[in-house]
């Protein structure tokens, strides 16, 4: 009888471990039912990245902004797996044509959803070309600590091998991982990402076409899985907010060269820019020609900044040149393109807010010594 007994036990536990490591295997295999997951917000807004090959152009040329946002999300179902995504087709345009109308309403869209709305991340798609500057200028003007993050492509979805797919993957793991979180305006591109106020564009071509001015990618994603090279640094960031009717003011960027003369300055300031960054050689240096028109604009009561054209490296006060006595400011670490980002979020406010105007100093604003708190 009890031999008859070993064998029932002995067939239930291997019947045990088998069904044991049948529900295991399923486990892994398939997502846990219930699980919440994050939500994202994907914004559209054209690009390369919703590019279509145009066979009346020259070889490799394209049309930009020509997929939907729908098309280009359904294009890569892995997505569906990590993040419950909502996606809206902001604009559909090439990034050449971006500007601060645009902007400001990008702002509002973005805050509304971050703030209002309670999605944990907003992702969104961008032309490279510009991207660098929506993103810094968003950076200065959100008022939510929650991740955002650009993303755009190098070929366009009609291409043999585009890249869009898989940058916009990362970019949506790289907004629902926790360590995204304070980290203000991020890009993810060719699997590096960056901090808005550090990156400019340094290939025209190439598939990582993003780099970092000083400090360097601060993470990758590596076949989905993100690392951040350090913790993000407990500081407070800016939030020159701007409202949903905002018009900026003007701001030019002016190159330095050699033989340049200030006649270019002066129709600048003839067409009505309330600011000039000038795009120095070296240190910010310029001609004594205009210098002398740098001076005429001050005088006028045109903001000045002295920035590079150099891509790395810090443009410091009174070096150089002495910005003491012609009354500029000096950028520091930022590129022309955000120094004058930033200098129409100064004027703006300088205009819109009068009790600003006493205590607001705009080499500390540049300095990133004051700022308006969000």
């Amino acid at each position: 009888m009890w031999g008859d007994r070993g064998k029932v036990m002995n067939i239930f536990v291997k019947s045990t471990l088998v069904a044991s490591i049948f529900c295991t295997a399923l486990v892994g295999t398939f997502p846990a039912y219930g699980k919440e997951l994050p939500r994202v917000l994907i914004l559209a807004t054209g690009g390369t990245i919703a590019g279509v090959s145009n066979n009346n152009s020259a070889v490799g040329g394209y049309d930009s902004g020509k997929v939907k946002a729908n098309d280009l999300v359904n294009a890569v179902p892995q997505i569906k797996e990590v993040a419950n995504c909502d996606v809206e087709q902001f604009c559909n345009i090439g990034s050449q044509d971006m500007n601060g109308q645009v902007w400001v309403k990008l702002n509002e869209r973005v805050n509304n959803a971050l703030v209002n709305q309670h999605y944990d991340a907003v992702v969104i798609t961008h032309g490279t070309d510009t991207m660098e500057e929506t993103a810094y200028f968003l950076e200065n003007t959100l008022q939510s600590d929650s991740p955002v993050v650009f993303v755009g492509a190098m070929r366009p979805t009609s291409a043999i091998s585009p890249d869009g797919p898989s940058n916009l993957y990362d970019a949506i793991k790289v907004a629902i991982d926790p360590d995204s979180k304070k980290r203000g305006v991020l890009v993810t591109m060719g699997g590096d990402i960056f901090e808005s106020r550090d990156i400019y564009k340094s290939d025209i071509n190439s598939l990582y076409s993003y780099a970092s001015r000083c400090c360097g990618p601060v993470g990758s994603v590596d076949e989905g899985v993100v690392n951040f090279y350090a913790p993000p640094i407990p500081a407070e960031r800016p939030c020159w907010g701007v409202p949903p009717d905002a018009v900026l003011p003007r701001v030019d960027i002016l190159h330095a060269y050699a033989g340049c003369t200030g006649d270019s300055i002066d129709a600048a300031v003839n067409c009505g820019a309330r600011g000039i960054v000038i795009a120095g050689v070296g240190n910010g240096n310029m001609s004594k020609d205009y210098i002398d028109a740098v001076k005429r604009a001050v005088g006028k009561g045109v903001i000045v900044v002295r920035s590079s054209r150099v891509t790395k490296g810090f443009v410091n006060r009174n070096h150089e040149i002495s910005d003491d006595e012609l009354g500029t400011v000096a950028s520091y670490d930022l590129s022309p393109e955000h120094a004058r980002i930033l200098l129409q979020l100064i004027i703006y406010h300088l205009d819109n807010e009068p009790t600003q105007k006493d205590k607001l100093n705009v080499q500390k604003c540049f300095e990133g010594k004051y700022f308006l708190k969000r």
